[in-house]
């Protein structure tokens, strides 16, 4: 258990130094500030006090004049004062969740494809947005008001102390009262707060959900109830975030009241001791009440801060324990080159215990030729797929393999994801196409020479669509202004790009038209020096007489293998298969 919680506190404090990373500057001008606005409104209460006592001729020690030059030198000071805040507070603030949301970005794009597919993202996308937004305003924010509410306190007591210990006392008995309200009041707010995270996480969730399976939605006529599962969840958010006010505003209310109680029964109480003559004046009296407020915000404010501290340490465990799942295994680095070819040995794979998805799986795929696999819905083609893109992790969940993997003879389970990455690209059927240029979506974003770019355009037929709108077009959110042989061509153009010498394709021209998918298949084949493995439901002679080997799955396990004209003059299942396309 204590070293669990040495785990937690170390992810912690690795989150939190980015409030302060290289923000320095700026955090010790803004506190400055606050702490010298602390000072002025005690230098305030004590100007208030001898004015009042000047008036009332009973002990001021400064003249009229001495006091208006004092009350126009504070008033200077307000106005430094603020205009430190103004530039220094939201200089901090803005910089310190802008590293820690970029540094959480950072350590999310190292977790490795399994752990991320098979979480669930809205708790991410809470976690850098309302989560984010309430640290900063609920914890961040609150930093300088409370630190400043502490340098008040402080100043307030020794004042009072100064001025007269008998009534100091009792002050400081009664400032006991507001805190104890605070007190028993002040934990539920923290689990209020992780509660509200967690509904918003599932209303996220839920928002996401509906606005991509919109089409969905609209062919069924289930708007109705795609209506009510948001409601339900928008509902569910909004009454955790009305108990977490509800209690908040509970906790201020009744401080307010205890801190009002304590200040009156400061100011009878100095009523008395004026009425007996123990040398209490009208001045020091309003000065006590006046003192006795500051110090109350203290008070009121120690058990909020301290369970928004609570509630926001929380947030941030969720999202460093959410990141450190599963974190990029280490391996050794091969070469970016196969000069050999992938083995397959015995392959077993189950997503769950006790349900094996491919069995005993055996084939070899040589360096720089084309394969196809092919088999029924279910046989396990996308899985031995994945399985090669991503070894040991499983890719979409599981625990591992049996049997074994090799590339030019390094078994993947020891290979390092980051150097299988280099060596092997994968273009998917559902193409992500981001909001940006042609030219961005290509390169990634990143900078390549023109004529690397211009040979991949050239040979994934991107050509044509460049020609007609050029590389500036916008494509749209995921490709809205694109079709979907033109989004499959920008995926094969990104590949080239890498210059990775294996090639997986997964079911690539499965939502394509026939025509449009014989060309995204022929460019694929058109790809001289890649090793192209590609798993496909099109069962076109043309094109599969074109590929140097076919392997045919059914079940899991391997049916058949070979060329085109040797598995149908086999007239085994291959030969069905194609039959039955036809």
């Amino acid at each position: 258990m204590q070293a669990k919680n040495r785990d937690v506190l170390h992810r912690r404090r690795q989150f939190t130094r980015l409030f302060y990373h290289r923000n320095h500057g700026s955090l010790i001008l803004a506190m400055a500030a606050t702490l010298l606005g602390a000072g002025l409104n005690l230098a305030l209460s004590w100007l208030l006090q001898q004015t009042l006592d000047l008036a009332a001729g009973t002990g001021a020690t400064w003249t009229l004049r001495q006091l208006v030059l004092f009350a126009l030198g504070l008033l200077a000071c307000c106005v430094v004062i603020d205009a430190m805040s103004a530039y220094a507070r939201p200089k901090f603030l803005s910089r310190a969740i802008a590293q820690y949301r970029e540094y959480a970005y950072a350590e999310l794009l190292k977790k490795n494809l399994t752990s991320f597919t098979r979480e669930n993202t809205s708790v991410y996308l809470s976690a850098l947005s309302n989560d984010a937004n309430s640290i900063e305003t609920n914890y961040l924010q609150k930093m300088f008001e409370f630190w400043g509410d502490a340098v008040l306190f402080a100043g307030a007591l020794a004042m009072m102390f100064w001025y007269s210990v008998p009534l100091a006392l009792v002050a400081l008995v009664l400032s006991a009262l507001p805190l104890a309200v605070s007190m028993l009041l002040g934990p539920r707010l923290a689990k209020a707060e992780t509660r509200v995270s967690a509904e918003n996480a599932a209303y996220v969730a839920a928002l996401k959900e509906g606005l991509n399976g919109f089409s969905v939605v609209k062919s069924f006529q289930a708007e109705r109830e795609a209506f009510d599962l948001f409601a339900k969840n928008s509902r569910r958010v909004q009454t955790a975030k009305c108990r977490r006010l509800r209690i908040g505003s509970i906790l201020g209310s009744v401080g307010s009241t205890a801190g009002a109680v304590a200040q009156l029964g400061v100011f009878l109480t100095g009523c008395w001791m004026a009425l007996s003559g123990q040398g209490v004046t009208p001045g020091v009296m309003v000065i006590f009440v006046n003192l006795m407020g500051c110090a109350n915000l203290f008070v009121s404010a120690l058990p909020d801060f301290v369970s928004n501290h609570t509630a926001c340490n929380a947030l941030i465990d969720k999202l460093a324990g959410a990141l450190a799942v599963n974190l990029q295994t280490a391996g050794r680095a091969i070469p970016r080159r196969l000069e050999q070819g992938i083995a397959v040995e015995g392959l077993t794979f189950g997503y769950a215990p006790g349900q094996p998805v491919l069995h005993g799986v055996t084939a070899r795929f040589e360096a720089g030729k084309s394969y196809a696999v092919v088999g029924a819905s279910g046989s396990g083609k996308s899985t031995l797929l994945r399985l090669l893109m991503a070894g040991g992790s499983g890719y979409g969940g599981g625990s591992g393999y049996g049997g074994s993997i090799r590339y030019d003879g390094a078994e993947l389970r020891g290979v390092s994801t980051d150097s299988l990455y280099e060596l092997v690209s994968l273009v998917e059927q559902n193409v992500f196409v981001f909001d940006s240029s042609i030219h961005d979506n290509i390169t990634m974003f990143r900078d390549f020479p023109q004529e690397q770019v211009d040979r991949a355009v050239r040979l994934s037929g991107l050509q044509p669509l460049i020609e007609a709108k050029g590389e500036s077009y916008q494509c749209g959110e995921n490709g809205a202004n694109l079709s979907g042989g033109e989004r499959q061509r920008i995926s094969i153009a990104r590949s080239l790009l890498r210059q990775a010498p294996v090639l997986l394709v997964d079911e690539a021209t499965a939502a394509l038209d026939k025509e449009t998918a014989f060309q995204v298949s022929g460019a694929i084949l058109d790809l001289d020096g890649l090793t192209r493995i590609v798993v496909t439901h099109a069962l076109d002679e043309a094109l599969l007489r074109r590929y140097d080997g076919i392997l045919v799955l059914k079940n899991g396990a391997v049916a058949e293998c070979g060329r085109f004209d040797e598995l149908m003059a086999r007239k085994g299942y291959f030969y069905s298969l194609y039959t039955v396309a036809q």
